[in-house]
Parts: C-alpha cells; sequence; structure tokens
C-alpha cells in the first residue's frame, strides 16, 4: 500500500464488525496518516446502526449509515423502525442502509425482504436521505421496486452485468466497486466498471470482507482500497489518484458530506 495516494474516501465499511474488536481503534485512528479522509460505516440491523452511529460520534472522518439490510429483514419491528427514524436524524447519519434484496439464500422470504425494502425507500424520499442498496440474486426485483421508488443512491459492491449496471444509471444510482474487481474471474464487474462514467463510480471496501487482490482471505481494511483503485483506474483510462479524487468528490456530492 503505497503512501503516495492521498484522499482515500471507503464510501462502505464495517468497522462495526466483532473481526474488529481487538484494535478496532488502532486501526481507526491510523487511517489519515495511510491517506484515508473519511469513511461510511454501514449499520445491517439495529445493533450494528448503533454501533456505526457511536463510531461517527467519535472519529471526525468517520460518518454513519442506518438500516435493514435484507438477511435481517425478518427482525424489522415498529419499535426498530421508529429508532432508525430517531437515528436518523444524528447529524453525521448520512444515509440509509445497507438495504435490499438478496436471494442467495431462502430465508427471509422474497416478501418480507421486499416490504422492508419498500419501507426503508418511503422513508428515505420522506427524509430525503440516499441509500446504500444491497442487491444480490436479484437485480429484477430490484429495478422494478426502484422504478416505483425513486432515490437517490448507490448500488454497493457491485458483481452485476453492464446491462444492470446502465439501468441502475438510468435511475440516478451511482455504483460502488469493491475488492472483487481485482478478482482473476471478475468479467462482469470489470466490464460494468468499464461502463459507468467517472462521475457515477465510487470506491469501497465492504470490509472486513472483500479483500482486494493480493489480500485475499486476509482481514479487509480501508487502506486496500489503493488496490482497486488501480484496478479501476486501469479500466478507466486514468490514473490511481485520479480515480481516487473522482470518487472521494462523488461520495462527497451523494452523501452532501463535508471533510473536516
Amino acid at each position: 500500500m503505497s503512501a503516495l495516494i492521498h484522499g482515500i474516501f471507503d464510501s462502505h465499511a464495517h468497522y462495526d464488525d466483532a473481526r474488529f474488536d481487538e484494535d478496532r481503534d488502532a486501526l481507526l485512528s491510523s487511517l489519515p496518516g495511510k491517506g484515508v479522509c473519511g469513511i461510511i460505516d454501514i449499520g445491517c440491523d439495529l445493533e450494528s446502526s448503533r454501533k456505526a452511529v457511536a463510531l461517527a460520534e467519535k472519529y471526525p472522518y468517520v460518518w454513519a449509515a442506518v438500516g435493514y439490510h435484507p438477511e435481517q429483514a425478518a427482525l424489522r419491528t415498529d419499535e426498530g423502525v421508529a429508532e432508525l427514524r430517531q437515528l436518523l436524524s444524528h447529524p453525521k447519519v448520512v444515509a440509509i442502509g445497507e438495504i435490499g434484496l438478496d436471494y442467495y439464500w431462502p430465508e427471509p422470504d422474497h416478501e418480507t425482504q421486499k416490504r422492508v425494502l419498500i419501507e426503508q425507500l418511503k422513508l428515505a424520499r420522506e427524509l430525503q436521505k440516499p441509500v446504500i442498496l444491497h442487491v444480490r440474486d436479484a437485480s429484477e426485483d430490484a429495478l422494478t421496486i426502484l422504478k416505483a421508488h425513486p432515490v437517490r443512491g448507490v448500488m454497493h459492491c457491485f458483481s452485476g452485468s453492464p446491462e444492470t449496471a446502465r439501468e441502475a444509471l438510468k435511475l440516478g444510482l451511482y455504483i460502488g466497486f469493491t475488492g472483487v474487481l481485482t478478482f482473476k474471474n471478475a468479467r462482469k464487474p470489470v466490464e460494468a466498471c468499464a461502463a459507468v462514467p467517472l462521475d457515477r463510480l465510487l470506491l469501497e471496501t465492504d470490509c472486513p470482507y472483500m479483500a482486494p487482490t493480493p489480500y485475499r482471505g486476509q482481514r479487509c481494511w480501508s487502506p486496500m482500497i489503493e488496490q482497486t483503485a488501480a484496478r479501476a483506474a486501469e479500466i478507466k483510462g486514468v490514473s490511481t489518484q485520479e480515480l481516487v479524487n473522482a470518487a472521494r468528490e462523488n461520495t462527497l456530492s451523494l452523501f452532501q458530506i463535508t471533510l473536516p
């Protein structure tokens, strides 16, 4: 990881994850010295959303998103939604997420996932917040719902086809790329990256998951985003620093963030 690349904004991280319990503060405190200027920590349920907000309160360069991940859709309660609404009033909570549809596993059932997604999309429209979308094996249903409930936001950890990316772009969405872009078998993400304009592309780690090559199998963290940026820059025909700069400005614009 090079100290020469600077101004990295990791638009999707999970530093609230238990895999960071032993050294979370040390890692987060070290990030400004490693070229990272900002992070959005993403909630997946009420507990992780609360933790994300706590991290955002502690570190000036961390912001938070709160919401019910599709795999946690069955945990949705009226009291939980009321608390999410309260968390969304926090000045450092910049988005609802991650939310979406995930048909990879049989549970929660598809109808429950759709219902919870639509509820959160309506909340995003009401509160004028962007959304962070997790969509796996469910692109058709997700796009149908998003056409009916248009919002600002990003398709995170994109690994779909360029056709799906173009449909998302038509809806005004941004596209987020992780370390998957660096994998040897990453044909579709590479083709999708080529199809996404530079002004609609975000960089993310999804840490502790999705460590890029050559770190596959290790716990991911924000400085590793440089590998993803370098691959995206190669695909787009720009320098790594230009790619990092564009992705950062896109992130700041989408989430209406002002850096300290």
